[in-house]
């Protein structure tokens, strides 16, 4: 069902490539480097900060505090990483920043570090592709096979499930939550949690369908396609409390991952769906 997401050049794995530091970058000391790391002319690294194996930073990046980049990752330039969240209630905690490997960070990237009403930690996931000016505040945490496209704004504390993908100029409001394999329209406004399999778009953002055709190219079944439709349409067509339709759901729907997680996120969801 999973198909490979080749959306960018990953850095060839040779653990016995030298580090190479441009003469104009400045790594302060107690910065830990990889092998095979590139650092391009003046970036500057802070000492809390970890580099994975063959992580390559691209000219004028800033990577502070204590963040943590996984191995393969690219970091474009103009790039901010690990910076202090824009946050009136953050006061100097010692929070982090965790990237996971074989992410794609392109040109002006924002990132925070966490903060101490969110747990401390910002976290993303593993081949996440972050366009221009996308924006990822506090305590955000970032699943894995994610698009974020140009200058998305992600407010504090927002979740990402896997292979979700956000169109250009959305913005995702506070504790909000989206699901797996949704797909947000360019330039909406997401005040709500949007359910797994979904697409949404508008100010406020509202359903418009279900993401049939990224389901198929993911190769999901017809079985499960049906499924999905009935959930969708149990949710949205039927005037349902959350409550009454995950009733529905659980008694004329089959038991199947796909029900498990559209079933989960609906009982979990705090900040109520999209609707």
């Amino acid at each position: 069902m999973e198909k490979d997401n080749s959306l960018f050049d990953i850095p060839a794995v040779d653990l016995d490539a030298p580090v190479e530091i441009h003469p104009t970058a400045i790594v302060a000391p107690g910065a830990q480097l990889g092998r095979g790391v590139v650092i391009g002319p003046y970036s500057v690294i802070g000492p809390k900060v970890t580099l994975g194996d063959n992580v390559r930073i691209a000219s004028h990046v800033t990577i502070e505090n204590r963040t943590t980049v996984g191995a393969r990752t690219v970091v474009y330039q103009f790039a901010t990483i690990g910076v202090v969240p824009q946050d009136l209630k953050f006061h100097g905690e010692d929070a982090e920043l965790i990237i996971g490997e074989e992410n794609s960070i392109r040109q002006y990237s924002n990132m925070s570090i966490g903060s101490e009403s969110g747990g401390g930690v910002t976290k993303i996931g593993r081949r996440n592709l972050f366009m221009v000016y996308t924006h990822v505040a506090h305590d955000c945490q970032i699943g894995d096979n994610i698009v974020l496209v140009n200058g998305v704004s992600l407010a504090g504390h927002v979740r990402i499930d896997d292979r979700a993908f956000v169109g250009g100029h959305a913005a995702v409001h506070q504790f909000c939550r989206i699901g797996t394999r949704t797909m947000i329209g360019g330039g909406s406004i997401v005040v709500q949690d949007v359910p797994p399999f979904c697409m949404v778009q508008g100010d406020r953002a509202t359903p418009v369908g279900l993401n049939v055709v990224g389901l198929r190219r993911a190769g999901y079944s017809t079985d499960a396609i049906r499924d999905l439709k009935a959930m969708y349409r149990l949710l949205y067509s039927e005037n349902l409390t959350l409550e009454d339709t995950i009733k529905r759901i659980e008694s004329e729907i089959g038991d199947t991952e796909e029900r498990r997680t559209f079933v989960e996120f609906l009982r979990s969801s705090e900040r109520g769906v999209c609707r």
